[in-house]
């Protein structure tokens, strides 16, 4: 658009009261500057706009056509003035948060349920991606809010994030009864036994992790390194649930988060594999740009979690 906002602002007030010095009062402006505004919309239009009487100014055709659009403009950006305010009296706003599939059921969600209980007006969009992947959007600015497992790299990926804990969480191995039953080892003259040891474990059973895309499967694997734990046969799922689902059907020994499994470990629907050096625990929580806590909306989450 060539012209001014502010000369169609004086024109559409203008043409609203019909009258040059009545709107310069509303304008807060004098009345030759209402002129000389609508005299360069004119120009710049190379049209005239009003006609001018001893008791004001009427619309020609072509200011006719013109104030059909400027009401609709004007309209439109009252309606989205009102619109704006009344979504910040009533704590509305939008966050978009990064997550993964797995901490998105088993962490995100519930905070959510309660957030949103006491936030009604607030739209929440959901990206599931990967940790490093919920990184790159944050500091593409396409997400506001990442939950994620803290790297172990945190200092070189998170530059331009803060973190915000909100716990640990622990991996463990898990599997059922008859799956242990059905590893037990035969020997010559001997009777089945079980290994007690995790080397040996590992080497015999069917092992279920992430794929090598997700974090906490490069977690995993540097365990692994650090143990010199080397599977023979490995199952590779993309989600938690799947690799839970797995388990409980005897397909295998699967890694998974200990939070994630306490019902089945309960009821023994699953048990734990215990092993002589535990994984250490990872600390998980909310990530964001300090820059992007100047929305109500996500001040509020921030505060929200940090409580």
């Amino acid at each position: 658009m060539e012209n001014n906002l502010s000369l169609y602002r004086i024109f559409h007030t203008t043409a609203t009261i019909g009258n040059i010095s009545t709107a310069a009062k509303l304008l807060y402006i004098s009345q030759p500057a209402v002129s000389k505004a609508i005299s360069k919309l004119e120009q710049n239009l190379n049209t005239a706009l009003f006609i001018r009487t001893p008791k004001g100014v009427t619309l020609t055709y072509e200011g006719e056509l013109l104030f059909e659009h400027t009401r609709i403009a004007f309209d439109a950006l009252s309606l989205g003035e009102n619109q704006l305010q009344r979504s910040i009296e009533l704590g509305g706003g939008h966050i978009r948060i990064g997550v993964s599939t797995t901490l998105c059921k088993f962490v995100l969600l519930p905070y959510l349920k309660e957030f949103i209980s006491d936030n009604p007006y607030i739209k929440i969009s959901i990206e599931c991606q990967s940790t490093y992947r919920t990184l790159q959007l944050l500091d593409a600015g396409k997400v506001d809010i990442g939950l994620i497992g803290k790297p172990e790299n945190a200092k070189e990926c998170m530059k331009n994030q803060s973190f915000c804990s909100i716990g640990d969480i622990e991996d463990i191995f898990v599997t059922t009864q008859s799956y242990l039953e059905h590893l037990k080892i035969r020997e010559s003259g001997a009777a089945p036994f079980l290994p007690t040891d995790t080397h040996s474990l590992f080497q015999n059973a069917t092992l279920m992790l992430l794929d090598k895309e997700n974090m906490t499967r490069q977690y995993i694997d540097s365990f692994f390194a650090e143990q010199h734990i080397n599977p023979n046969q490995l199952i590779e799922v993309t989600t938690m649930d799947l690799l839970i689902d797995f388990a409980k059907i005897g397909l295998g020994i699967a890694c998974v988060i200990k939070d994630f499994v306490k019902e089945e470990l309960h009821n023994g629907s699953l048990i734990q594999i215990s092993s002589e050096v535990p994984i250490p625990a990872r600390n998980i929580g909310f990530a964001y740009a300090p820059e992007n806590t100047s929305s109500s909306a996500i001040n509020r989450f921030i505060s929200y979690v940090m409580k």
